[in-house]
This record gives structure tokens, C-alpha cells and sequence, in this order.
């Protein structure tokens, strides 16, 4: 079946649409189901009786119906699209990305990067899937590992002996992980055939040897790995951002077509901690997504984006947190957020970071502490704009100051 042309949208810029171009039906669906990620006003006098489209901080793909399909493109170039995200998702080391910067749109990366893994699979299939002993209990009518001596005496007229034992099995999550992103991608509509019949045959390869279960981007974080399995992080760096791009609010089922959408505001954050953690400020060391807890219970709490702490005390030198908006000026709860992130470390510099310079930035004190707006520039060199934003932090000579009151 082909893939019909997508209708094309751009972050944040409003399009109109007739209502021969959008029936009604498709219209109310797309409010429906993705009214978070795409903001829709109906045809009225106010529209020129036509749909205005505007999508909200998304990119990606939306495969509405057979007959309708979304594309959403970003704002920042997609050359530095791809780089963020080979940043936020630890695929730089592997080197996966080369080439794919080339891609013409985000439909064309997410097939092939699609394909990279199908073929990965695949090479691995070749040399055997890893495998690993899992306990299981078992009634078998003979003897198998460690005999359950208690219920033999118990029982003794039972025919079959409660067995315990160690399978060698490659029913492990390393390969559960892998089957169930293939198979997610074979049903996101994104592909095309092209790239199908390697991601099937992938997908093919790991039947009948790994249960196909659930798993979110999670499962794919901060796991263990050996010389046996090591071949795996890669590929389970690949599976997490499938994984996370699946869709927000999907439901297991049976749909034929899965979107693909990349939230930006979450790229922004993890692209940013992952450029800070590969180009720490000397002297200082980063923490992301640290849990702060309001009160002895703990029943309250949040999380701080970004954190530099004293590589030596540990003493928390400014709090950072990302702002993937595009305003004239912080607002106010912005403010109020990151003020209260610095008197929670007990630290006296504050910065919210925006993806484009603000035409009225931020330099206040508020009490004993300075909160600033510093840009990290998304629509040019990224390496270089991440070094300004470092200059900006690191010249006003506050951190070598705090370093110098604790006798560093």
C-alpha cells in the first residue's frame, strides 16, 4: 500500500486549511487525538471558514487515517535536529549517525535510522542472540537441577518432582527490547518499502526466541552490560528513542499505524545536559535531574533540570533550567521556578536557557541571588554556541570566587 503525501506543517507557524482539503470528520479526529500536540480551531467567521493548524512544540509524524498523514517540521535546521538528538540520546560514541545528516526530512531519518537497527539485528542474529541462566521452577517426572526435598517427603505419591534449575535461555530482556521496538516500527506508518522487508526480516529473526512484551524507553537506561552482551548498548540506545517517540497517551493495540513524535521541549532539555556532561565547566561537575524534597516527608519534591556543583565540596555554584519557548522575556513562573530551584541548593546564581536570544533578556538580582537568561542557540554551529553559553557562565568570575571562600 502507498504512503500518501503528507501534509506538511512547520513548529509553531499557523497553516490554513479548506474544508475540502480537511473534511470535518478527519479535522475532529486530529483535535481529538492529538489536540496537545497540534492546536486546532474548527472553520468559523473568525477563520476565514477555514482549519488553522498550529502545531505546539512537536515534530514528527502523525498517521491519522489511511487517507491523511501529518508531517510537523521543526523550527531549528534539521542538520542540528539530528545532532541534538545524537546527543540526548548517547549515540554519538557509536558513531550511528554518520551520513544521516544528509536526510531531507525527519521521516527520511526515522527510516533509516530504523534500518541501521534492522540491520545491527540482523548482524547479531547472525553470530546468536545473547543468552543468559534464568531460574525456573518446574513439575517435571524426573530430576532436573535442585529437588524440592520438602514436597517430595510431603507428597510422596506424586508423580511429578518440583524442580528448581537454571535455563540457558535467549528469552532475556536485552532481546525482549529488541523485538518489541521492531515490531513498533513496522507498524508506525513511517516506513516505507525500502527499508520494510530488513526491519521484518529483524523483527522475523528474534520470533519464537523472545516474548514479546511491553517495555518503555525506561528499560533502556542505565543498563548492565558485559563482554558477552556489550554489543547491545547501542542497540538498546536506538530502541529508547523509538521507544520514547512512539506517540504520548498510546494505548496498546491492535492500530495499524503508530505516530512518531519527537517533543522538543524534552530534546532541548536532554540535548542540553547531554553537551554539558561532554563539556563540563573545569572545576565543576554536573547533576541532571536532581530530586529535591520539600519537607521532612518528602511528600513534596522537584526536579532541578541542571545542577554545577564544586567538584570538590560538592557545594552547588548555580542551578540551570531550560526553556524551549520563544518569548520577548522570561515570564514570571520561570523566574519564580529557577529563584526557588537556587534557594533550595543554596546557591546564588540562577539561569534560565532559551534555543534564541531574547529581545529583553534577564539580569536581576533577587536577594543574594543573580538570575540571568542565557541563549543556547539551536539554528547555527551547535558546538560553538554551547561554548558561548559556557563563556556567559563562566566569565563572571562567581564560580572562581566561591572556589576561592572554600579554600580552593
Amino acid at each position: 500500500m502507498s504512503v500518501p503525501s503528507p501534509i506538511r506543517l512547520t513548529e509553531y507557524q499557523p497553516a490554513w486549511f479548506t474544508v475540502e482539503e480537511i473534511p470535518q470528520r478527519v479535522g475532529e479526529m486530529l483535535w481529538r487525538e492529538y489536540g496537545a500536540q497540534i492546536a486546532v480551531e474548527f472553520p468559523s467567521p473568525k477563520t476565514d471558514n477555514q482549519w488553522r493548524l498550529t502545531p505546539q512544540g512537536w515534530v514528527g509524524h502523525i498517521p491519522l487515517t489511511p487517507e491523511f498523514h501529518f508531517a510537523l517540521q521543526p523550527k531549528v535546521p534539521l542538520g542540528n535536529l539530528f545532532r541534538m538528538l545524537e546527543y540526548a540520546y548517547q549515540l554519538k560514541g557509536f558513531h550511528l549517525l554518520e551520513g544521516l545528516a544528509a536526510c531531507q526530512s525527519l521521516e527520511e531519518f526515522y527510516e533509516r535510522l530504523a534500518h541501521i537497527l534492522a540491520r545491527r539485528t540482523l548482524d547479531r542474529a547472525r553470530k546468536g542472540f545473547y543468552r543468559a541462566y534464568l531460574p525456573e521452577t518446574e513439575q517435571l517426572p524426573y530430576v532436573r537441577g535442585r529437588l524440592d526435598a520438602r514436597q517430595a517427603i510431603r507428597l510422596p505419591g506424586q508423580v511429578k518432582l518440583k524442580c528448581r534449575y537454571q535455563e540457558h535461555t535467549p528469552d532475556v530482556e536485552e532481546n525482549q527490547i529488541l523485538a518489541w521496538t521492531l515490531r513498533r516500527i513496522t507498524r508506525s506508518g513511517a516506513c516505507t518499502e525500502r527499508t520494510l522487508p530488513a526491519i521484518r526480516r529483524a523483527y522475523r529473526s528474534l520470533q519464537g526466541l523472545a516474548t514479546l512484551q511491553p517495555f518503555n524507553a525506561n528499560a533502556c537506561v542505565g543498563r548492565l552490560y558485559n563482554r558477552l552482551n556489550d554489543d547491545y548498548r547501542p542497540l538498546h540506545a536506538l530502541c529508547r528513542f523509538f521507544l520514547e517517540q512512539s506517540g504520548p497517551g498510546h494505548q496498546p493495540g491492535e492500530r495499524a499505524m503508530l505516530p512518531f513524535l519527537v517533543d522538543m521541549a524534552r530534546l532541548f532539555e536532554l540535548f542540553v545536559a547531554e553537551w554539558f556532561k561532554a563539556n563540563v565547566l573545569p572545576g565543576t561537575k554536573l547533576k541532571a535531574q536532581e530530586r529535591v524534597n520539600i519537607g521532612e516527608t518528602g511528600a513534596l519534591h522537584f526536579n532541578i533540570d541542571l545542577a554545577l556543583d564544586d567538584i570538590d565540596t560538592g557545594v552547588t555554584w548555580c542551578v540551570l533550567d531550560t526553556k524551549y519557548k520563544t518569548v520577548d522575556t522570561p515570564a514570571k513562573d520561570d523566574i519564580s521556578q529557577v529563584v526557588t530551584y537556587a534557594v533550595a541548593k543554596g546557591c546564588r546564581q540562577a539561569v534560565l536557557i532559551y534555543p534564541t536570544p531574547l529581545a529583553q533578556p534577564l539580569d536581576e538580582k533577587i536577594g543574594d541571588i543573580r538570575v540571568r537568561s542565557l541563549t543556547f542557540a539551536l539554528d547555527d554551529d551547535l558546538e560553538q554556541a554551547g561554548q558561548a553559553l559556557l563563556d556567559s557562565l563562566s566569565q563572571s568570575g562567581e564560580l572562581y570566587e566561591m572556589r576561592q571562600s572554600n579554600g580552593n
